[in-house]
């Protein structure tokens, strides 16, 4: 077995300590009895770990080790057994997990107390505890390395393995009534559906989210002409004229086109289409062929999205991580996400966030304002309740209804509104999660963003979207 070397340093009186690193482990797989043993105790003492408030499968220790390689194994209902998610080797004691601790870390983890209240009612995913550990900061050299590889994969890649062998794309024609169009969105799931111009004989557009939010604002608008009862009647193409009138007023002419069709062929590179979406901020664009060369008879195959193309990146790598130096750096050592502005921060940019009792008003203003897809729902301690998102399509009343009341009618897991995954609607991470699980995880169709939380708490500390992993990796 490998022995941990251990350090010393010397403190203002000059007498010589022994330099101590707090480590967390944590077992996330269930059990009564669970503690952990490794070479740091000479593989003698069996270290208790307890379960989390609220998370009783995940089971945490706080201990501290000297800087050097360490292994360790977990002792569970009376047998070994190792973290198959985490470094492990084969060595006297069978298969253990590893760790090692630098001397000097680039990046120091804050320890949280397992004392730490968690919420019962929405917690994080057992997979999203881990140990914590000092990760050496990562050279430009490798970042741009592992760019590089992921800028050829993807440039050598074509649309078509996006393609499902099965499925089906739903598009709407532009005559048909805006009410009518927003109920097979909701009933369907769908955060957007590509539009049908019958008379062109051509695909002409999309309606998405940010329609429906536009309008849920006109309706709360009384200077406006647009009503309740003419949506009924009101169709697509008069809701997407009216829609460019109010971009003018908006943008104070600067658009005063409408704006094409944003879509992609099935022959176009991964890398294309991942960078079409960047610039033109969309969340899809529609895969359309047509055999013929003026472009006739088009038809729709797929829609496609980031989150579709970051799951061939990560089925690509995910026997060869070791050849992405980056994949394994937390993502709070990253430049990328968009992170709760810290005290003093002059530079920090404004955090979205409101409190449950807002008005749904203000929500839907915020989401257009400031141009985002979500917005963390917390308590007085900036604690995550829940996320209010563009895709939350419900029947709701602009004027007293708040966030919370909205939500509510979203809380059925197996409701159709499209927005929960694995019986969750928050998806979350830590700040020291790598960069593989939180890809792994934002591949996963329906997932756009993580919150990023404190452990215990679940302070929210930032939010990272799709877009924002592409723009590290390609920009």
């Amino acid at each position: 077995m490998f022995s941990s070397g251990a350090d010393t340093g010397h403190d203002n009186s000059g007498v010589s300590r022994q330099v101590l690193i707090p480590m967390r482990f944590v077992w996330p797989y269930g059990g009564r009895r669970v503690a952990v043993s490794g070479s740091f105790n000479g593989w003698l003492e069996h270290i208790q770990m307890s379960p989390m408030e609220g998370c009783p499968t995940v089971f945490q220790v706080i201990y501290s080790l000297t800087p050097g390689y360490h292994q360790y194994k977990f002792f569970v209902d009376g047998e070994w057994r190792h973290d198959e998610h985490q470094p492990f080797v084969s060595g006297n004691y069978g298969v253990v997990n590893t760790v090692f601790l630098a001397r000097e870390p680039d990046v120091i983890p804050a320890i949280f107390s397992p004392e730490t209240p968690g919420r019962a009612n929405m917690d994080v995913d057992n997979d999203a505890f881990h140990r914590l550990e000092a990760v050496p900061k990562i050279s430009e050299s490798d970042i741009e390395i592992s760019r590089q590889r992921i800028s050829v994969f993807l440039s050598t890649h074509t649309v078509y393995e996006l393609l499902p062998e099965s499925g089906k794309v739903i598009a709407l024609d532009v005559n048909l009534p805006v009410k009518q169009a927003f109920h097979i969105l909701y009933e369907q799931g769908l955060p957007v559906a590509p539009l049908w111009d019958f008379c062109k004989g051509q695909f002409v557009g999309v309606l998405s989210a940010l329609d429906f939010i536009l309008i849920l604002r006109e309706l709360g608008n009384h200077g406006s002409n647009l009503t309740e009862e003419e949506l009924e009647t009101h169709t697509i193409s008069a809701w997407k004229e009216g829609k460019l009138h109010l971009s003018r007023q908006i943008d104070g002419n600067v658009r005063s086109y409408p704006r094409c069709l944003i879509h992609a062929g099935p022959y176009d590179s991964l890398k294309d289409v991942a960078i079409k979406l960047l610039q033109n901020k969309v969340a899809t664009v529609p895969i359309i062929h047509s055999s013929s060369q003026d472009g006739s008879f088009p038809q729709l195959l797929h829609l496609a999205s980031l989150s579709g193309i970051l799951k061939c990146i990560c089925r690509h790598f995910r026997h060869s991580s070791s050849s992405l130096p980056i994949l394994q750096q937390p993502i709070c050592s990253l430049p990328l996400g968009t992170w709760v502005p810290k005290l003093g921060d002059s530079n920090g940019q404004p955090f979205a966030m409101l409190r449950p009792n807002a008005s749904l008003s203000a929500a839907l203003s915020l989401l257009v304002q400031a141009e985002v897809s979500s917005i963390p729902i917390v308590d007085d301690n900036d604690s995550l309740l829940d996320i209010y998102c563009r895709r939350a399509y419900a029947q709701i009343r602009l004027d007293e209804m708040s966030i919370h009341q909205a939500l509510q009618l979203g809380q059925d897991a197996s409701s159709p509104h499209g927005f929960f995954f694995n019986g969750q609607r928050c998806q979350m991470c830590l700040r020291y999660d790598p960069l593989q699980k939180v890809m792994e995880r934002l591949a996963n169709p329906g997932v756009r963003r993580l919150v990023i939380v404190e452990a215990g708490s679940k302070r929210v500390e930032g939010i990272i979207s799709l877009s924002d992993v592409f723009r590290f990796l390609l920009v």
